[in-house]
Protein backbone atom coordinates (compact mmCIF):
# COMPACT_ATOMS: atom_id res chain seq x y z
CA UNK A 1 0.00 0.00 0.00
CA UNK A 2 1.36 3.49 -0.81
CA UNK A 3 2.74 5.55 2.08
CA UNK A 4 0.02 8.27 1.98
CA UNK A 5 -2.71 5.66 2.36
CA UNK A 6 -0.86 4.04 5.26
CA UNK A 7 -0.57 7.43 6.93
CA UNK A 8 -4.30 8.00 6.47
CA UNK A 9 -5.13 4.61 8.01
CA UNK A 10 -2.78 5.15 10.94
CA UNK A 11 -4.17 8.66 11.54
CA UNK A 12 -7.71 7.30 11.48
CA UNK A 13 -6.81 4.52 13.92
CA UNK A 14 -5.01 6.99 16.17
CA UNK A 15 -7.97 9.36 16.29
CA UNK A 16 -10.31 6.46 17.01
CA UNK A 17 -8.09 5.28 19.87
CA UNK A 18 -7.93 8.81 21.27
CA UNK A 19 -11.71 9.12 21.06
CA UNK A 20 -12.09 5.79 22.85
CA UNK A 21 -9.76 6.91 25.65
CA UNK A 22 -11.71 10.14 26.16
CA UNK A 23 -15.04 8.32 25.95
CA UNK A 24 -13.96 5.67 28.46
CA UNK A 25 -12.67 8.36 30.84
CA UNK A 26 -16.01 10.17 30.64
CA UNK A 27 -17.86 6.88 31.16
CA UNK A 28 -15.87 6.02 34.29
CA UNK A 29 -16.82 9.28 35.98
CA UNK A 30 -20.50 9.25 35.02
CA UNK A 31 -23.54 7.76 36.76
CA UNK A 32 -25.01 6.41 33.54
CA UNK A 33 -23.99 2.75 33.74
CA UNK A 34 -27.33 1.36 34.91
CA UNK A 35 -30.80 2.84 34.96
CA UNK A 36 -33.82 1.16 36.41
CA UNK A 37 -36.87 1.27 38.63
CA UNK A 38 -37.36 -0.25 42.08
CA UNK A 39 -40.60 -1.45 43.61
CA UNK A 40 -41.36 -0.93 47.30
CA UNK A 41 -42.83 -4.40 47.72
CA UNK A 42 -43.57 -3.96 51.43
CA UNK A 43 -45.69 -0.85 50.88
CA UNK A 44 -47.44 -2.33 47.86
CA UNK A 45 -48.40 -5.45 49.83
CA UNK A 46 -49.65 -3.40 52.81
CA UNK A 47 -52.24 -1.59 50.70
CA UNK A 48 -52.65 -4.37 48.14
CA UNK A 49 -51.71 -1.93 45.37
CA UNK A 50 -52.32 -2.88 41.76
CA UNK A 51 -52.74 -1.16 38.43
CA UNK A 52 -52.41 2.65 38.58
CA UNK A 53 -51.85 2.56 42.37
CA UNK A 54 -48.72 0.49 41.88
CA UNK A 55 -46.93 3.43 40.26
CA UNK A 56 -46.98 5.23 43.61
CA UNK A 57 -44.62 2.55 44.94
CA UNK A 58 -42.17 2.47 42.03
CA UNK A 59 -39.03 4.55 42.49
CA UNK A 60 -36.02 5.09 40.25
CA UNK A 61 -32.35 4.24 40.49
CA UNK A 62 -29.27 5.03 38.44
CA UNK A 63 -25.60 4.58 39.25
CA UNK A 64 -22.10 4.31 37.85
CA UNK A 65 -18.85 2.97 39.22
CA UNK A 66 -18.41 5.49 42.03
CA UNK A 67 -21.79 7.02 42.87
CA UNK A 68 -25.44 7.12 41.99
CA UNK A 69 -28.92 8.21 42.97
CA UNK A 70 -32.07 6.41 44.02
CA UNK A 71 -35.60 7.75 44.46
CA UNK A 72 -37.29 6.02 47.35
CA UNK A 73 -41.03 5.95 46.81
CA UNK A 74 -43.40 4.09 49.12
CA UNK A 75 -46.72 5.75 48.41
CA UNK A 76 -45.84 9.01 50.14
CA UNK A 77 -43.97 10.75 47.33
CA UNK A 78 -40.48 10.26 46.02
CA UNK A 79 -37.46 11.11 48.16
CA UNK A 80 -34.15 11.24 46.26
CA UNK A 81 -30.99 9.98 47.93
CA UNK A 82 -27.42 10.29 46.66
CA UNK A 83 -24.99 7.50 47.50
CA UNK A 84 -21.37 6.59 46.81
CA UNK A 85 -19.79 3.16 46.53
CA UNK A 86 -16.69 4.15 48.51
CA UNK A 87 -16.97 3.81 51.43
CA UNK A 88 -20.77 3.68 51.88
CA UNK A 89 -21.65 0.55 49.88
CA UNK A 90 -18.34 -1.26 50.13
CA UNK A 91 -19.72 -3.78 52.63
CA UNK A 92 -22.70 -4.93 50.58
CA UNK A 93 -21.35 -5.00 47.02
CA UNK A 94 -18.97 -7.62 45.51
CA UNK A 95 -15.98 -5.36 46.17
CA UNK A 96 -13.40 -7.50 44.32
CA UNK A 97 -15.44 -7.46 41.10
CA UNK A 98 -16.21 -3.76 41.40
CA UNK A 99 -12.58 -2.82 41.97
CA UNK A 100 -11.55 -5.06 39.06
CA UNK A 101 -13.96 -3.20 36.77
CA UNK A 102 -12.42 0.13 37.79
CA UNK A 103 -8.91 -1.28 37.35
CA UNK A 104 -9.63 -2.58 33.84
CA UNK A 105 -11.24 0.76 32.94
CA UNK A 106 -7.99 2.47 33.95
CA UNK A 107 -5.93 0.02 31.88
CA UNK A 108 -8.26 0.55 28.91
CA UNK A 109 -7.82 4.32 29.07
CA UNK A 110 -4.03 4.11 29.46
CA UNK A 111 -3.49 1.66 26.60
CA UNK A 112 -5.95 3.49 24.36
CA UNK A 113 -3.83 6.63 24.84
CA UNK A 114 -0.62 4.65 24.28
CA UNK A 115 -2.11 3.11 21.13
CA UNK A 116 -3.19 6.53 19.85
CA UNK A 117 0.33 7.88 20.36
CA UNK A 118 1.99 4.99 18.57
CA UNK A 119 -0.48 5.13 15.69
CA UNK A 120 0.38 8.78 15.19
CA UNK A 121 4.09 8.02 15.57
CA UNK A 122 3.88 5.35 12.88
CA UNK A 123 1.95 7.74 10.64
CA UNK A 124 4.33 10.69 10.80
CA UNK A 125 7.58 9.27 12.18
CA UNK A 126 9.95 6.45 11.36
CA UNK A 127 8.44 3.35 12.98
CA UNK A 128 10.72 0.95 14.76
CA UNK A 129 10.39 -2.77 14.20
CA UNK A 130 9.77 -3.53 17.87
CA UNK A 131 7.00 -2.14 20.07
CA UNK A 132 6.77 0.99 17.90
CA UNK A 133 6.04 -1.02 14.79
CA UNK A 134 3.15 -3.22 13.66
CA UNK A 135 3.60 -5.79 16.44
CA UNK A 136 3.24 -3.06 19.04
CA UNK A 137 0.12 -1.68 17.35
CA UNK A 138 -1.46 -5.12 17.40
CA UNK A 139 -0.47 -5.44 21.07
CA UNK A 140 -2.02 -2.14 22.18
CA UNK A 141 -5.21 -2.82 20.24
CA UNK A 142 -5.50 -6.35 21.62
CA UNK A 143 -4.99 -5.23 25.23
CA UNK A 144 -7.53 -2.42 24.91
CA UNK A 145 -10.11 -4.66 23.24
CA UNK A 146 -9.60 -7.39 25.87
CA UNK A 147 -9.97 -4.91 28.73
CA UNK A 148 -13.20 -3.60 27.26
CA UNK A 149 -14.62 -7.12 27.00
CA UNK A 150 -13.58 -7.94 30.58
CA UNK A 151 -15.20 -4.74 31.85
CA UNK A 152 -18.52 -5.64 30.24
CA UNK A 153 -18.41 -9.25 31.47
CA UNK A 154 -17.48 -8.35 35.05
CA UNK A 155 -19.93 -5.47 35.37
CA UNK A 156 -22.75 -7.50 33.81
CA UNK A 157 -22.14 -10.31 36.30
CA UNK A 158 -22.08 -7.80 39.15
CA UNK A 159 -25.43 -6.33 38.11
CA UNK A 160 -27.29 -9.44 36.98
CA UNK A 161 -25.79 -12.31 38.99
CA UNK A 162 -25.06 -10.45 42.24
CA UNK A 163 -28.24 -8.29 41.99
CA UNK A 164 -26.38 -5.04 42.51
CA UNK A 165 -29.41 -2.78 41.98
CA UNK A 166 -31.41 -4.62 44.62
CA UNK A 167 -28.57 -4.44 47.13
CA UNK A 168 -28.24 -0.70 46.58
CA UNK A 169 -32.01 -0.18 46.84
CA UNK A 170 -32.16 -2.00 50.19
CA UNK A 171 -29.11 -0.31 51.68
CA UNK A 172 -29.91 0.87 55.24
CA UNK A 173 -33.58 -0.05 54.85
CA UNK A 174 -35.01 -1.59 57.99
CA UNK A 175 -38.75 -1.29 57.39
CA UNK A 176 -39.31 -1.49 53.65
CA UNK A 177 -38.06 -4.05 51.17
CA UNK A 178 -37.32 -3.04 47.60
CA UNK A 179 -37.20 -5.27 44.56
CA UNK A 180 -35.85 -4.51 41.10
CA UNK A 181 -38.79 -3.68 38.88
CA UNK A 182 -36.76 -3.03 35.73
CA UNK A 183 -33.15 -2.26 34.87
CA UNK A 184 -31.12 -1.69 31.74
CA UNK A 185 -27.57 -0.75 30.95
CA UNK A 186 -27.16 2.92 30.11
CA UNK A 187 -24.90 5.01 27.86
CA UNK A 188 -21.60 4.57 29.69
CA UNK A 189 -21.79 0.78 29.54
CA UNK A 190 -22.42 0.87 25.79
CA UNK A 191 -19.55 3.33 25.40
CA UNK A 192 -17.20 0.60 26.64
CA UNK A 193 -18.70 -1.79 24.08
CA UNK A 194 -18.05 0.75 21.30
CA UNK A 195 -14.45 1.15 22.51
CA UNK A 196 -13.90 -2.61 22.30
CA UNK A 197 -15.31 -2.76 18.77
CA UNK A 198 -13.20 0.23 17.69
CA UNK A 199 -9.97 -1.36 18.92
CA UNK A 200 -10.85 -4.55 17.08
CA UNK A 201 -11.40 -2.49 13.94
CA UNK A 202 -8.04 -0.80 14.52
CA UNK A 203 -6.37 -4.21 14.30
CA UNK A 204 -8.10 -4.72 10.95
CA UNK A 205 -6.86 -1.31 9.77
CA UNK A 206 -3.29 -2.38 10.56
CA UNK A 207 -3.86 -5.50 8.48
CA UNK A 208 -5.28 -3.45 5.60
CA UNK A 209 -2.18 -1.26 5.73
CA UNK A 210 -0.21 -4.29 4.55
CA UNK A 211 1.22 -5.63 7.83
CA UNK A 212 0.95 -9.32 8.63
CA UNK A 213 -0.45 -10.47 11.92
CA UNK A 214 2.18 -11.06 14.63
CA UNK A 215 4.15 -14.33 14.46
CA UNK A 216 2.79 -15.22 11.05
CA UNK A 217 6.18 -14.76 9.42
CA UNK A 218 7.98 -16.71 12.10
CA UNK A 219 5.69 -19.69 11.57
CA UNK A 220 6.35 -19.63 7.82
CA UNK A 221 10.10 -19.40 8.33
CA UNK A 222 9.97 -22.31 10.76
CA UNK A 223 8.14 -24.41 8.20
CA UNK A 224 10.69 -23.60 5.51
CA UNK A 225 13.60 -24.40 7.82
CA UNK A 226 12.06 -27.75 8.68
CA UNK A 227 11.66 -28.60 4.98
CA UNK A 228 15.28 -27.69 4.30
CA UNK A 229 16.42 -29.91 7.18
CA UNK A 230 14.46 -32.82 5.71
CA UNK A 231 16.10 -32.29 2.32
CA UNK A 232 19.53 -32.60 3.81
Amino acid sequence: MPAPQKKLLFCTAGLLSLGCALGAAAAVGSQLWVRGSILCSTGALLVNASGPELHKFIGAIQYGLFSGQRVRQCGLGGRPLQFSFFPDLLRIIPASIHVSVILFCTVLIVFALVGAGFFMFNAFGSPYETLHGPVGLYLWSFISCSCGCLIMILFSSEVKIHHLSEKIANFKEGTFTFKTHSEQFANSFWTILVCSVVHFLNALLIRFAGFEFPFSKSEESGTITGAVDLMY
